[in-house]
Parts: C-alpha cells; structure tokens; sequence
C-alpha cells in the first residue's frame, strides 16, 4: 500500500505524522470519503469542493489547489493500482504544541490520501436489508460543531454507534436536539411513503452527502416526487421503504427501526430501483484514471 503525505509516497509502515500534529491532538482537520468504481473517481470534484467549503469554515488553509487535489487522488490510486477503491482523504491543520492556539501550527497543513478496498456492510444486508434503532446521543447543534463541516472530530457519531453495537445493531438514527430525525452515524437516511420520498433538509443537522444528492437527482430525473422537510420517528415507522445512503455505505435498504417492522419487512421495491440507477451510474460519471 503507497500512502500520500504532502506530495510523497510512503508504505504503509513508513506513513507517518508528528504526534503534535493538531489532527491527531484535537481532531482539527476535515476530511473525505470517496469511492472510485472501474478507474472512475465517482462525484471527485463534488468531493473536492465540499472538503474545501470544511476547510473555509474551520479557516483551515489547504496548501493545493483544487486541481492538484483531483490530481493527486489520481496519482494515489495509480499507486496502488486499485480499479475499484475507498479513498480517504484528510487534511489536518499540521504540526503545532500542545496548546489549542492554531496559530501555533505554523507550518503548512499535512494532506494525506490513502486509497484501499472497503465493505461496510456483508452483503447480506443488502440483500435482507438493516434493522437498526434509535440512541440517545443527538446529532451536534450547528450553533456549536455544524455537521455540514466534515471533520475529523467524529466523536459524536462515535458514541451513537457504541449505542447502536451495544444494542445489537450496525447502524443507529441519530435525533436532532428538537427531537427530529437528523440522519445516522455516517449515513443520510430517506424514507418511502406512497411513492413519495421523503429526507430530513440540509439545515437540521444533517451533512451534505454527496451520495444523497446524488440519488435525490436520480429520483427527480425518474419523475418521483422528492419532498426534503423534518421527518419525525413515527413517519419512519410507519413508512413503506426506508433506506440509507452513504460513500461508504452507497444505497443499504431498513427492514426494522427501534422494532418496529417496516414496509413488508423486505427491500421495498422503489429502494431496488434506486440501487440500480445508482450502480448504473457509477459506471459512467466520475474522473478516469
């Protein structure tokens, strides 16, 4: 395995960085999580573009240009000679001291990309579908640590799967501090009613998945009717199809939330068609490497 640190390859055992860099002492830094499928970067620029938008926001300077982004994801997978990938890429504020002043991190960000096969889920799921329930951790205010800036501080969505594996389950619904359905621990969630399909909006603590703009685009192109307002718990048990979609994760059906059997407790059949649109998309958009 070659691993990108600021402009180099390193293996594996080899790829290191400073204990005092801030990524590691407090989690300052962004990130990204995206897949390449037969030599195409699925949604790159989109990727690239929001892990600038984290940066911005946390006043993170990111020491390359969008361009030479794209182009070192590429080069890394090249590496690797990986036609089908999980890339992940994280940019931490650098090497500081011990205090939490980012002005002591005086040198540049480090940018690190490491590029590997992933499953999530068995494959089982996808075909049986998740059962999944609700913790009480909450998703972070956006008053406090906005859940649209990616970044490395993922210790709420931590604590809500400990609660989740606790329970006997893989992934878990986190609430919003109102009490509505925000999204999970590292997916966005999407319910089915009446042929209608239904996801919490953007401002209710919800990241901005690129997988989740991707099939409310695949859904408005097919004609259904998309509706992005608060979803409260009992319109997911009472939903005909629920599902979650991530990088990751890409489509993973919901057969049971907090017990409660959903639909007819099988993969509905709007969830099916989306996973393929999805797949079949996969297969043509994205950056060629």
């Amino acid at each position: 395995m070659k691993i990108y640190i600021n402009g180099k390859f390193y293996e594996k055992q080899d790829a290191k960085v400073s204990v005092f860099d801030h990524g590691l002492l407090y989690g300052d830094g962004v990130f990204e999580g995206i897949r390449s499928y037969s030599r195409l970067v699925f949604k790159l620029r989109e990727h690239i573009d929001r892990l600038f938008e984290s940066a911005h926001s946390i006043m993170l300077d990111v020491p390359m240009t969008k361009s030479q982004m794209v182009r070192a994801v590429v080069e890394t997978l090249k590496a690797n000679k990986l036609n089908n990938a999980y890339i992940r890429l994280i940019v931490t504020r650098g090497e500081g001291d011990l205090g939490l002043d980012p002005r002591k991190c005086r040198g540049q960000a480090t940018v690190i990309i490491i590029a590997d096969n992933i499953a999530l889920y068995p494959e089982k799921f996808y075909k049986e579908g998740l059962s999944i329930i609700t913790v009480p951790t909450v998703r972070n205010l956006p008053e406090a640590l906005n859940p649209q800036i990616k970044s490395l501080n993922y210790l709420n969505n931590i604590l809500a799967k400990i609660e989740a594996v606790n329970s006997g389950c893989d992934e878990a619904i986190m609430l919003d501090s109102l009490g509505f359905v925000a999204e999970c621990t590292g997916d966005n969630i999407f319910i089915v009613k009446k042929n209608q399909l239904y996801t919490p909006p953007q401002c209710m603590g919800t990241l901005r998945g690129i997988t989740r703009d991707a099939i409310l685009e695949i859904a408005k192109k097919s004609r259904v009717a998309v509706h992005e307002h608060v979803i409260t718990r009992h319109e997911v048990y009472i939903s005909d199809e629920c599902f979650l979609t991530g990088t990751a994760a890409e489509i993973i059906p919901v057969v049971r939330v907090d017990g409660r059997m959903i639909g007819t407790g099988r993969p509905g059949g709007m969830t099916l068609k989306l996973m393929k649109k999805f797949r079949e998309l996969t297969k043509k958009s994205g950056v060629k490497y």
